[in-house]
């Protein structure tokens, strides 16, 4: 999910004027609509801390739909991912189809609700892949808490309905372009405690301007997701993942 704190200083009395006249301009040129779209290379695709790729890297991008004056937005992103075969089942992407309202309660508190799919094309698991959760996020300065709970089955777990991931965590500006990104996590696999687990992430990102970069450690306390015979190497151990993202 994504978070962007904005600072702003104070101005001396002789710069008022100038400012005011900058912030109108600035109001102005943001328009009521607003299409971005994204590309990223990543070393790992990590979800809550579980390789998605067999500890291999992969290639994601998207696109973002948000008009700006009521905060309602949809977006779709995708990424390159093995675990779907590696689980006996068929496709090599996932694809994320989302909607939702953000705004804010106050200056520093914020608000995010919605709706997100995560879709495996053909994914031919039993029970199926397909997940749709609900999410809610309240924010205040650089912190969040978030909360999803599933709709359906877990990612093809069985009578996994209503599992729920609770997201705590900062991303905080450090000057020059870099943010601190501190992050924990609790999954809870409703019915099925084996596969519940806890995960956390501390990284650095830094915005280039042309692209942005980010380097990550982050792991989990899981033992129970492994890939495939014969090294069964564990998806959630400790590892530095690191990703280049181009938004355009």
């Amino acid at each position: 999910m994504k978070k962007i704190i904005y600072f702003a200083g104070l101005l001396t009395v002789i710069g008022v004027t100038a400012f005011t006249a900058n912030c109108s301009q600035a109001e102005e040129a943001v328009p009521d609509n607003s299409l971005t779209f994204n590309a990223s290379v990543v070393s790992d695709y990590r979800f809550r801390g579980i390789s998605q790729t067999r500890l291999k890297p992969a290639l994601q991008g998207g696109a973002d739909y948000s008009n700006n004056p009521t905060g309602l937005y949809a977006g779709t992103w995708l990424s390159t991912l093995k675990w779907v075969k590696d689980g006996g089942g068929d496709g090599n992407i996932e694809w994320d189809i989302y909607a939702g309202k953000k705004g804010n309660f106050t200056q520093d508190l914020s608000y995010d609700f919605g709706v997100l799919s995560y879709v495996y094309p053909s994914n031919d698991l039993h029970p199926d892949a397909n997940t749709t959760e609900l999410y809610g996020q309240l924010g205040y300065g650089p912190a969040y808490i978030k909360y999803s709970q599933s709709l359906t089955n877990l990612f093809g777990a069985a009578d996994s309905k209503n599992s729920g991931y609770l997201d705590i965590g900062a991303n905080i500006d450090v000057s020059n372009g870099y943010t601190v990104n501190l992050h924990a996590g609790h999954q809870t696999v409703k019915n099925n405690s084996s596969l519940s687990y806890n995960d956390w992430k501390v990284g650095l990102t830094k915005d280039f301007g042309f692209l942005s970069g980010s380097v990550a450690v982050i792991g989990t306390d899981a033992k129970n997701y492994v890939g495939p015979a014969p090294d069964r190497k564990n998806l959630g151990k400790t590892t530095l993942v690191v990703s280049a993202t181009k938004t355009f």
